[in-house]
C-alpha cells in the first residue's frame, strides 16, 4: 500500500514538474518604451502585447519617460526579470548603445524598433521612413507648389528625423533650387514634443512676418504644434501642413482642413511583426532568416544591419475612408466638427 502511495505521489510529482516545465517554455519579451507621450504608441503596444501573448510567451516593459537615462536602467531591469529578447523604442539612438551591447553579450537579441538602433547585432524593424518623407513632401507639393516653405523636424536624437528630412528634400530639391520654393526655416523638435514644435513654428513665423505658405511637419504630434501656432494668427486652414501616424486628432484635422496629409503606418502590423520576430530570435533564429529581413546600410554610421521595412499609406481628404474601413478610427472621430457636406467621407 505504501509503494502504491509513493508511485502516486512520484507520478503526481512528475506530473506537475512537466506542467510547470510546459509553462516554462514560453518566453519572456521585454518592451522598453521611449515615452507614452504619443497617441500611437498605445496602439503599437497592445498589438505588440496581443502577439506576444498569442505565441504563449510573456509581456514585461518600462516606460522611459523620454529619459535616455532611464531607458538605459529600464533595459537593465527587463534583463534582469529574465528577458529572452527585447524590444526597444529608443528615446535617443547613441545613448541606448550600453545597454544593447550589455544584452548582446548576454545572448539577448535586440530589435530596434520603428526607431533606428545602429547596432549590427540588433536587428532593425520599421516603416520606409524616407518614403515617408517623400509622401510628406508630395502631398505638401502637390497643394503649393511654390513659395515659403517650413520644416519642422522630429528629435536630433532620433535618425527617423533625418530619413525623413532626407525623404523630403528629395522631392522638394528641385524646387527648391530653382527659386519656386524657399526654404525660411526649419528646426529639430527635442523629444518629438507638440509644445516644442509650436514654439519653434512659432519663432518661424515671427521671423517671416506670418508669411509662410507651406510647413512640412514631420509627424502628427508636431503637426498639431504647428496647427495651433498657425491657429494664433488666424492662418489654419489656409497653410498646408504634413504629418505621420495616424493620429486620431490628425485625421480630424485632415477632415476639418487644418492638415493635409497623415502618412499611415498601422501601428498594429508593426506591432505584431515585432513580436513575432522577438519571438523567433528568442527561439534562436537567425537575423538573416527572419522572413523578409533585408540587408540595409543606409544609417549615419552606414554599420550593415538585418532589417525588416512595412509599407505606409498617405492619408488625406480623399481617402480618409482607408483608416475608418480599416477599423484604425471611427467616423465619428474623423468627422467631429465638420460641417456636412465639405468631406465625402462625413457625409
Amino acid at each position: 500500500m505504501r509503494k502504491a502511495a509513493t508511485a502516486l505521489l512520484a507520478g503526481l510529482t512528475l506530473s506537475l514538474s512537466m506542467s510547470v516545465s510546459a509553462l516554462a517554455e514560453g518566453k519572456v519579451i521585454g518592451v522598453s518604451w521611449s515615452n507614452f507621450q504619443e497617441e500611437r504608441w498605445k496602439t503599437d503596444e497592445a498589438a505588440i502585447k496581443a502577439q506576444i501573448e498569442a505565441d504563449g510567451n510573456t509581456y514585461i516593459s518600462a516606460d522611459a519617460q523620454s529619459s535616455p537615462a532611464k531607458q538605459l536602467t529600464d533595459v537593465e531591469s527587463l534583463i534582469a526579470q529574465g528577458a529572452n529578447a527585447l524590444i526597444i523604442l529608443a528615446q535617443d539612438a547613441s545613448a541606448i548603445g550600453p545597454a544593447v551591447e550589455k544584452a548582446v553579450n548576454e545572448g539577448i537579441p535586440v530589435i530596434g524598433y520603428d526607431r533606428l538602433i545602429e547596432n549590427a547585432n540588433a536587428f532593425y524593424l520599421t516603416f520606409d521612413n524616407k518614403e515617408v518623407g517623400r509622401m510628406q513632401a508630395r502631398a505638401v507639393y502637390e497643394v503649393q507648389p511654390e513659395g515659403n516653405y517650413a520644416f519642422i523636424k522630429g528629435s536630433s536624437a532620433d535618425p527617423n528625423a533625418d530619413f525623413l528630412f532626407e525623404g523630403q528634400m528629395e522631392v522638394l530639391q528641385e524646387a527648391i533650387d530653382s527659386g519656386k520654393i524657399k526654404n525660411v526655416g526649419e528646426a529639430y523638435t527635442d523629444g518629438w514634443l507638440p509644445a516644442n514644435a509650436q514654439r519653434n513654428m512659432e519663432q518661424i513665423l515671427t521671423a517671416n512676418n506670418n508669411e509662410v505658405d507651406a510647413v512640412v511637419a514631420s509627424n502628427d504630434g508636431t503637426a498639431g504644434g504647428v496647427v495651433a501656432a498657425l491657429e494664433a494668427q488666424g492662418l489654419a486652414g489656409s497653410v498646408p501642413v504634413s504629418g505621420q501616424d495616424g493620429d486620431h486628432a490628425a485625421l480630424n484635422r485632415i477632415a476639418l482642413g487644418t492638415q493635409t496629409v497623415s502618412v499611415w503606418k498601422d501601428a498594429r502590423d508593426l506591432g505584431k511583426a515585432a513580436a513575432q520576430i522577438a519571438n523567433a530570435l528568442a527561439e534562436g533564429t537567425a537575423m538573416e532568416d527572419i522572413e523578409g529581413a533585408v540587408k540595409w546600410s543606409d544609417g549615419p554610421n552606414g554599420v550593415e544591419m538585418n532589417a525588416v521595412f512595412l509599407k505606409p499609406v498617405p492619408i488625406t481628404r480623399d481617402n480618409l475612408d482607408v483608416v475608418i474601413d480599416a477599423g484604425w478610427v471611427s467616423k465619428d472621430v474623423v468627422c467631429q466638427g465638420v460641417a456636412p457636406g465639405t468631406v465625402e467621407v462625413c457625409g
